[in-house]
């Protein structure tokens, strides 16, 4: 594989050899997005002379004999919410075009510790909510396998810039499949953490301080072996409790492909998903059967599903909704006066969840303490759940009014949100998930899967994958970049 689709543990490795120079590795990244970028819109926020600042200070550290740390020299971009400080911080809102952070993210912090540095920041749907990627300040970001398509969202830009060839690493943000879906769309990996074991102070809008319920931080990049690295850097208390507060991820389960128990779920009829993305799930498991896996398509935690997604929607949605003006919110209670009780709706349960009281909130908290249970004891019989991360492969560019939208699933319309089913499946229980590349559709475009674990299973999750990618193959890069 060539330099730049190397893994940011392989380039690292290289940069301590001395085989290449983090100067040199830096302005060929740069190079690279000034050539191909024109078409991709991916790096949307340039920091190129701090990078090559930073890549000659990494130089002359190594030729001093001083290591920085296991990313020593090498280059990233960053999705666009974290904070660098000197540079805009806009999650794509045209109000906060001007905001410019004064400090680095924990995130940003931690990895410049380890030894990285930024190129620059990459492109977000409007406030981190859509399953694309483009809002009036950047513009719309493009997928690489195919630019008529979306490269996913909330880190859309990040996966992009990933799988052009961009950069070496890449941090993206979670709440409904915003890291996960744009690596299953881009080829990529991606990985959810388990809620609060990675800090996510500096991801926020202005005045924005508390972690908020379910939503995550947490790597991109090209190998199993990077969000590895990736995680152990990151994770940790967050400033305000370190004096007290210690983090200890167990260990993977297993060290090969054949130890494992994995529970099938390709599909479901609360939120059908493509053929070939379910017969993929099988397929993966018929191999993983093969080799000598224990594997079920028939197990499954022991609680109503559409009671679990209901008690996502009110979650996410009060976080969503937690920031939106006074007079939306006001809007929103009127619409939610006129609905019939009993409209169960999705359309109907997220108007509700927007402007849900706290005792609400208490209730459904409640029940989601239900479902972690549920899926603690789950997680007793088997060690990795594997499933779609939502319906279909990338989807062409659609930027109608989101209550106009669609998305055909087998040659049927399903609604739009549909697609939160898979990822809040997930999210609403705190568990980590690593997406990981399949190979392709009959399309040519990527397949990614859900590697799901226990809570704090992290480097389960992440170790299947990497086994996985032995076996079967991994990252490809997509053709002409």
């Amino acid at each position: 594989m060539s330099l730049e689709f190397l893994s940011a543990c392989e380039l690292a490795r290289k940069i301590r050899d001395k085989a290449i120079g983090s100067r040199e590795l830096t302005d060929l990244y740069i190079e690279r997005i000034e050539r191909f970028d024109g078409d991709l819109n991916a790096v949307v926020v340039r920091d190129f002379e701090r990078a090559r600042q930073a890549a000659d200070a990494a130089d002359e550290a190594l030729a001093q004999g001083q290591a920085l740390g296991p990313l020593h020299g090498v280059p990233m971009t960053i999705k666009e919410a974290y904070d660098i400080a000197g540079l805009p911080t806009t999650w794509g809102v045209p109000d906060l075009k001007d905001n410019i952070a004064k400090e680095d993210s924990e995130t940003v912090k931690r990895f410049k510790a380890a030894g990285a540095h930024f190129m620059g920041k990459t492109n977000v749907p409007l406030q981190l909510a859509d399953f694309q990627s483009y809002n009036e300040i950047y513009g719309t970001t493009r997928n690489p396998w195919n630019t008529e398509r979306g490269p996913g969202g909330s880190s859309g830009g990040s996966a992009a810039a990933l799988a052009a060839g961009f950069c070496a690493l890449e941090s993206g943000s979670d709440i409904g499949g915003s890291i996960r879906n744009p690596a299953h769309f881009c080829g990529v990996y991606g990985h959810k953490p388990t809620w609060n074991i990675v800090p996510q102070q500096g991801h926020s809008l202005p005045g924005m301080l508390a972690t908020p319920d379910i939503a995550v931080v947490g790597p991109l990049a090209r190998s199993a072996e990077d969000l590895a690295l990736s995680l152990d850097i990151v994770s940790g208390p967050e400033p305000l409790v370190e004096r007290g507060w210690k983090l200890e991820l167990p260990r993977p389960r297993h060290t090969k492909l054949s130890d494992y128990r994995v529970a099938l779920w390709p599909t479901d009829p609360m939120a059908p998903v493509a053929t070939e993305v379910a017969d993929r799930v099988s397929q993966v498991g018929d191999r993983l059967a093969a080799l000598g896996a224990h594997v079920s398509d028939t197990a499954r935690p022991d609680f109503d599903i559409a009671s679990s997604h209901e008690t996502y929607l009110y979650m996410l949605n009060g976080v969503m909704a937690a920031g939106l003006p006074s007079e939306v919110l006001a809007a929103m209670e009127a619409q939610v006066a006129g609905l019939d009780p009993h409209d169960r709706s999705t359309e109907a349960v997220m108007a509700r969840a927007a402007v849900q009281k706290h005792g609400d909130w208490l209730r459904y908290n409640n029940r989601r303490e239900m479902l972690r249970m549920a899926w603690r004891d789950f997680f007793q019989d088997w060690d990795i759940l594997l499933c779609p991360q939502t319906a279909t492969p990338a989807f062409e560019h659609d930027h109608r009014p989101m209550e106009e939208r669609t998305l055909a699933v087998n040659g049927s319309p399903q609604p739009y949100f549909q697609q939160l089913f898979w990822a809040g499946l997930i999210t609403v229980a705190y568990l980590p998930s690593t997406v990981f590349p399949t190979g392709a559709s009959q399309e040519g475009l990527p397949i990614g899967l859900q590697a799901v674990g226990a809570e704090y299973d992290d480097h389960t999750c992440i170790d299947f994958a990497r086994l996985v990618a032995d076996e079967m193959g991994g990252f490809v890069a997509p053709p002409g970049y």
